[in-house]
């Protein structure tokens, strides 16, 4: 409940900031209209105030109207990036849409999603729990931020979040966390590795990750951050799931890794 509350709150703030943003810059560009109609007024003396008070007033807030048209349109860079599954695409992104690229790519790079999780370290439970969250804050961003304005022949930052989510999130946690359930109600005291599907689902979870880290370098492009693939990591190559060997002993190796 807690949580629903929080992300309707989220949702609220981010439409409130929005609209006051707009109505504030309307009132000001009706203000300043209004007083440069007055300023010509007294000008040419022309004993009509009332018209020029009022065509000032249009004309200001016409120009607030085109100058947040321009921000929305106008300074886009295109940007090209490989979606899994996906041919080369070409987006277009601005000051908005970075910020949002930006989110994203935070958000996928410090779950795990993006950071590998070996046969013998933590809980698929908890990945699976990553994962949705993931999904969700992705929706949530998507719902509070301002849609990009289309553009021929460019895709939107919206599309690569939702493609991310539709066609890889979705469906694996709609694959695996039921199935996980059903072992966790009829074994609820019974250990995670008891499980006959965890090798399988860890596998699929390799599976998504590398996928998942393709988006996340797409996020980074379109935000403009430098060095993503040093910042994100290199996912494994996804295991079979009837591989049983034992990983590398390694001194940095910490088996009680948990995701977030």
């Amino acid at each position: 409940m807690s949580d629903q509350l929080a992300q309707s709150r989220t949702r609220f703030a981010g439409g409130r900031r929005i609209l006051d943003s707009t109505l504030l810059r309307l009132v000001a560009a009706t203000a300043v209209g209004a007083l440069t109609g007055l300023v010509l007024f007294s000008l040419t003396q022309v004993t009509n105030r009332s018209l020029f008070v009022i065509t000032g007033a249009v004309a200001g807030a016409m120009a607030v109207l085109v100058v947040q048209w321009y921000q929305r349109t106008a300074r886009l860079t295109e940007v090209k990036v490989s979606v899994p599954q996906l041919s080369e695409l070409t987006f277009a992104v601005n000051n908005d849409s970075r910020q949002v690229a930006w989110q994203m790519f935070v958000e996928t790079v410090t779950r795990v999603s993006t950071q590998p999780l070996a046969s013998d370290e933590g809980v698929v439970r908890e990945a699976l729990t990553s994962m949705y969250g993931l999904f969700s804050t992705t929706r949530e961003t998507l719902k509070t931020a301002r849609p990009s304005a289309p553009v021929p022949g460019g895709q939107t930052v919206e599309y690569l979040a939702i493609t991310m989510l539709n066609r890889e999130l979705r469906p694996f946690l709609s694959q695996w966390h039921p199935r996980l359930r059903e072992f966790e109600q009829a074994h609820p005291d019974g250990p995670e590795s008891d499980w006959a599907d965890n090798a399988a689902c860890r596998a699929e979870l390799q599976r998504v990750q590398r996928d998942i880290h393709a988006y996340a370098v797409g996020f980074a492009r379109l935000a403009g951050v430098r060095e993503a693939e040093s910042m994100i990591g290199q996912v494994p190559a996804p295991r079979a799931p009837d591989d049983r060997s034992e990983r590398s002993a390694s001194p940095s190796a910490d088996s009680n890794r948990r995701p977030r």
